[in-house]
């Protein structure tokens, strides 16, 4: 569970934190992977909005929560994200949230060790389908196509319905 933040918490605290608890992770889950690198547990994609929590101190109830869902995610080795996830996550650490590009990129750095999805031109065609379809953004549609493509059950986002399941991968918004 992840240490409780203060309002005398400073986001770089917090971030350094989270790098810490990401670095301790990461060496347990070389300690104690399984042969194979079998998985129990359903993978889980993450949205940029997700990640760009863990950095959020203005809104520290969510910031507790999505650095909780990182950490467990890292730990089990189920959690997802897209090379689109990454670049938000980095435009907006930078530009909203005022992060130094530095530091951004060694978080995109922690966040690769999630599995990676990297959409390819027949994506990016099926993501506009999905669009056509169920009316959604094109990015909100290739967000949902890289979750069901990398076998996620759960697509963890604040853009979407909550509880609503498309093609088998189920909205949830963590926060709620």
């Amino acid at each position: 569970m992840a240490t409780p933040i203060s309002s005398e918490d400073s986001s770089d605290a917090f971030s350094s934190r989270l790098d810490v608890r990401a670095e301790s992770v990461k060496k347990n889950m070389r300690s104690s992977e399984s042969p194979g690198g079998a998985t129990r547990h359903p993978r889980t994609f993450f949205d940029a909005n997700i990640l760009l929590y863990c950095e959020d101190s203005a809104h520290p109830a969510k910031q507790v929560r999505a650095v909780e869902l990182v950490l467990e995610h890292l730990r089990r080795k189920t959690g997802v994200v897209s090379l689109q996830v990454l670049q938000e996550y980095f435009v907006n650490a930078t530009r909203k949230l005022g992060m130094d590009a530095v530091l951004a990129r060694r978080k995109v750095e922690i966040y690769t060790h999630f599995h990676v999805v990297e959409p390819s031109a027949g994506d990016i065609l099926s993501a506009i389908d999905l669009h056509l379809l169920r009316r959604f953004s094109y990015w909100d549609a290739l967000i949902l196509y890289s979750a069901k493509r990398s076998g996620c059950s759960v697509l963890l986002t604040e853009d979407l319905q909550h509880g609503q399941v498309i093609d088998g991968v189920r909205i949830v918004n963590p926060f709620r």
